[in-house]
């Protein structure tokens, strides 16, 4: 059997995620960027995206997000576009949901976005009660 010379396993690795309690100033696209929201992962470090300018890429995961920051579809990221690829971009940045409903409320994200905030059920809307069951006593006694 051969010995261990490393520094540790996969614990060491992923290190300590102290960066998700910071807050972090919120980052705005520059030329050559776009907005986008995932529509499905692909795996092998990449993603299909929905640019806002319309246009659906396949995006990237660049080193120093992978296995570290976790993208999920529905998300909204920063994508760095290419000079000679204008269907393939490069992951820049995840924006977490705080800071992609700013993104949204600054005019950054337009109105039609939609943005993974859960499911939210509303009490005044139509049909929310009506599977529900009412019984009489009349009809627990013909049971």
């Amino acid at each position: 059997m051969p010995k261990n010379k490393g520094k540790g396993g996969k614990n060491r690795k992923r290190g300590k995620n102290e960066a998700d309690d910071e807050k972090r100033e919120l980052v705005f696209k520059e030329d050559g960027q776009e907005y986008a929201q995932v529509q499905r992962m692909l795996g092998n470090g990449r993603c299909e995206a929905m640019c806002i300018d319309g246009t659906k890429r396949l995006c990237h995961i660049r080193g120093k997000m992978h296995k570290k920051v976790w993208i999920a579809a529905g998300d909204i990221i920063l994508v760095g576009l290419r000079d000679y690829q204008d269907d393939k971009a490069d992951v820049i940045l995840k924006y977490m949901p705080d800071e992609a409903r700013l993104l949204k409320a600054y005019g950054e994200l337009p109105d039609n976005t939609r943005l993974n905030e859960g499911l939210l059920l509303d009490e005044d809307e139509d049909g929310a009660g009506e599977d529900l069951i009412e019984f009489e006593d009349e009809d627990i006694d013909r049971i």
